[in-house]
């Protein structure tokens, strides 16, 4: 077995797929993209011409998005974790899956990153409207989320997987507040799960670079 993830460790979607990786246990070749490794880079374009990361090599396959990249470790590399399960959970996992994709982290990147766009190019409406949405996603996980210990149950999922990074950088932007207790509660709990932790930790050099100013209390 031979796997390269093409990633940066304070990227959201790059930690997603690292918390199944490490999750399971599962070696693979880290392929640090930043500036003292042009080569990764390059070869990232080559395989993927968006440029967008991370990206799963697995025996000079190209496997791309987050998502997709976690169903070929299940389904290839197996590990002691089901991220999506049989059945209704399964389809639940999907579901917040795409959730915090979408809802969470799509909305964060909005509103956040607004501010990194040239004079005469921002988007103030929009961002505004991203904050309301934000808002709008932690009213429906506050009603909605699971009555177990995890997202979509007693299981840790590819909604674990997706949730983390999500409502972590989320709550920089746009903070959950005591209003809804069972959501910030679940934040606490899956920022603290060990593999979460520490892609957390790996990230923390790289804070400086979060547009809005990353805060002190994570």
């Amino acid at each position: 077995m031979s796997l390269e993830l093409f990633a940066h460790p304070f990227s959201s979607y790059c930690q997603k797929v690292l918390i199944a990786l490490w999750a399971d246990g599962t070696p693979f070749d880290y392929r640090m993209l930043d500036e003292e490794h042009a080569e990764n880079f390059a070869e990232l374009k080559r395989r993927w011409p968006f440029g967008k990361f991370p990206l799963l090599v697995d025996d000079g396959e190209t496997v791309v998005e987050s998502t997709p990249i976690i169903e070929h470790l299940q389904a290839r590399h197996p590990g002691p974790n089901r991220w999506i399960p049989d059945g209704e959970q399964g389809r639940r996992a999907r579901f917040l899956d795409r959730f915090f994709d979408t809802y969470v982290m799509g909305n964060m990147q909005k509103a956040g990153l607004d501010i990194l766009r040239p004079e005469g190019c921002k988007d103030p409406y929009g961002a505004s409207q991203a904050r309301a949405d934000l808002n709008l996603a932690y009213d429906w996980l506050e009603a909605n989320l699971s009555e177990g210990s995890w997202a979509a149950g007693d299981e840790f999922t590819l909604a674990d997987c997706a949730a983390a990074p999500s409502l972590f950088y989320a709550d920089w932007v746009e903070e959950i507040g005591p209003s809804r207790p069972r959501l910030a509660a679940y934040r606490a709990r899956v920022l603290a799960h060990p593999v979460v932790a520490r892609a957390v930790d790996e990230g923390r050099p790289y804070r400086q670079y979060f547009p809005l100013g990353a805060p002190d209390r994570d």
